[in-house]
């Protein structure tokens, strides 16, 4: 352990950083149909990525039902949202070492050969791997974007084309249920992968011919450089953080999916295991300082941490909802994979309205504070709304409680970023926002596991005692489809209520467990800080003022002299 490097003899990505100047000059810009292209590229790749969170929501039941995997649907958005976490750290510093162009066109191919494996799986342990191949590459496109975008029409045009291909790509988590639903249903859920190849193939090949215009001057690449930029990367602590966290997340598929008994050998072999290697990593991070996957100073500022916690909170909220309430339309109400994607819309676009309308708000007033609040209490009111619904939930209550729930996630949606962002130092705002990304990605590998070990413990719980015919196995490698569902009552459909109830209970309980994850983002809301963002900028702006007038008596008296 001596020889491990430590904080006292390193600054921060000193040795490269240092060395390197700036290339933010005005004849480096982007202009005319070369950006329009350029954008129009990035927009592309981005909203793909968007679309691949939410596309598979209503295809899932069907996936269950032909690999007879109900236990593994948690695996199916945790391994892409673990894959994204676990590179997320990493991105920022591969963009800044190395040329934007190579690193972003290596993400790309990253998401490309998992939708790739994803769509020609043939089993369901192929389709998680495919996903989490799918997640690394994901992890480093929206930071290659904004890069890319900084660098092209500079810091005071930046907002605008964020905004434009945020926003843009926002929209592949509404289209995300409706494509998904067409194509399971009117050709196979493979196609809602084969999708990304010829679009994301188009957009790599565009970007190709494009040039990449870079923030900073940048090294040669060589051996050298590479020998260089290793130790700055914690290369270490990204082995060290992935096999507890992967030990962890099979410890919890294996004991809910009743291939091995809670008290099993390997269940608690699991657990242990991934309690010490967190050990070790947390000691191996706290040794690395600020050259760490996980910068300490950053991590241990209360408004830092806080915000991002408040965010995994949502974020588990809105993840962990868009993946199972098809299966409710589906599995419950007897819908096509088309037809619930539509019914899921309320929430989808409540959640983008509130968004919206926050953020315009917070900039005007000021204060993130209480839309994080606010979020937090609407959320918990939706979810627990949501929790009542049964097989005969009316049109008006479904439709009236997804809006409540969405308004409330879109409301703090939000806020923990704009938090952070004025919560550190300028030079911080890419750690700490890789931070918030790491966290939330994180939070739902987890949190989706777990919703998933809610619903087949009480599925298997529930069956017996509603459906006495219906042997739990039965049920869990059914899946969620209208059909198979259906089919686990044929010759005796008296007790096709008491499935549909079965399942039903199964639903409610991972409501009630978002329901506990809003109420934590509410206590969480009130350490997030009441500041008053304008204000912020006024100071800045004063600031640069002030320093502006010395400048200039400081030039009118060397011409004095």
């Amino acid at each position: 352990m001596s020889a491990l490097p430590t904080t006292a003899t390193h600054e921060p990505e000193a040795p490269i950083i240092s060395a390197v100047k700036s290339n933010a000059s005005a004849e480096n810009r982007v202009h005319g149909l070369k950006l329009a292209i350029l954008l129009g590229s990035l927009t592309l790749v981005t909203f793909l990525s968007l679309l691949d969170t939410s596309i598979i929501g209503t295809a899932i039941p069907h996936i269950t039902s032909e690999f007879h995997s109900l236990p593994d649907v948690g695996w199916y958005v945790g391994a892409y949202t673990l894959g994204a976490a676990t590179l997320q750290p990493l991105s920022g510093k591969l963009y800044a070492y190395f040329p934007t162009k190579a690193v972003f066109m290596g993400f790309v191919f990253f998401f490309e050969l998992g939708s790739l494996i994803c769509g020609v799986a043939q089993s369901s342990t192929m389709l998680i791997i495919g996903r989490a191949v799918a997640g690394m590459g994901v992890s480093g496109i929206f930071n290659g974007a904004i890069t890319v975008l900084s660098a092209a029409v500079g810091n005071e045009k930046s907002p605008l084309y964020f905004g434009i291909v945020l926003g843009t790509s926002q929209m592949g988590i509404v289209c995300g249920p409706l494509i998904g639903g067409a194509l399971t249903e009117h050709a196979s859920w493979r196609w809602c992968f084969y999708l990304n190849l010829p679009a994301g193939g188009l957009a790599v090949l565009i970007l190709a011919f494009i040039h990449f215009p870079e923030l900073a001057q940048k090294k040669t690449f060589s051996m050298a450089l590479v020998r260089k930029v290793v130790p700055e990367l914690d290369l270490i602590g990204f082995l060290l953080f992935v096999p507890p966290s992967v030990m962890f997340l099979l410890a919890l598929q294996f004991g809910s999916g009743n291939t091995h008994a809670w008290n099993s050998a390997t269940v608690v072999g699991l657990l242990v295991g991934s309690g010490v290697l967190a050990v070790i990593f947390i000691l191996w991070e706290r040794r690395m300082g600020d050259r760490a996957m996980l910068p300490g100073s950053l991590v241990k500022q209360r408004m830092v941490w806080v915000s991002c916690t408040y965010g995994m909170c949502n974020g588990c909220c809105m993840m962990i909802a868009s993946n199972w309430m098809p299966t409710f339309f589906q599995a419950v109400k007897g819908e096509g994979p088309t037809l619930s994607g539509v019914h899921i819309l309320p929430s989808i676009l409540s959640q983008l309205s509130a968004v919206i309308v926050s953020g315009a708000l917070i900039s005007k007033l000021g204060y993130y504070l209480p839309w994080a609040l606010g979020g937090g209490i609407i959320m918990a009111i939706g979810n627990g709304l949501v929790s009542t619904f049964t097989a005969t939930t009316s049109v008006g209550q479904w439709i009236g409680y997804q809006i409540v729930v969405g308004a409330g996630r879109g409301a703090g949606l939000q806020a923990p970023l704009v938090a952070v962002q004025n919560a550190v130092k300028p030079s911080q705002v890419p750690i700490a926002t890789a931070f918030l990304v790491f966290l939330q990605n994180f939070g739902v590998s987890i949190g989706i596991v777990l919703s998933n070990v809610a619903f087949t413990q009480t599925l298997t719980q529930a069956i017996p005692l509603y459906a006495p015919s219906v042997s739990s196995q039965a049920a869990l490698d059914a899946g969620a489809g209208a059909g198979a569902v259906r089919d686990l009552v044929r010759g005796h459909e008296d007790e096709l209520s008491g499935v549909l109830r079965a399942y039903s209970e199964g639903l409610r309980n991972i409501f009630y467990f978002l329901v506990g994850m809003s109420c934590i983002a509410v206590v969480l809301s009130l350490g997030m800080g009441w500041v008053d963002v304008r204000k912020k900028k006024d100071s800045t702006k004063s600031t640069g003022d002030n320093e502006a007038q010395e400048k200039k008596v400081e030039e009118k008296s060397l011409n004095e002299a």
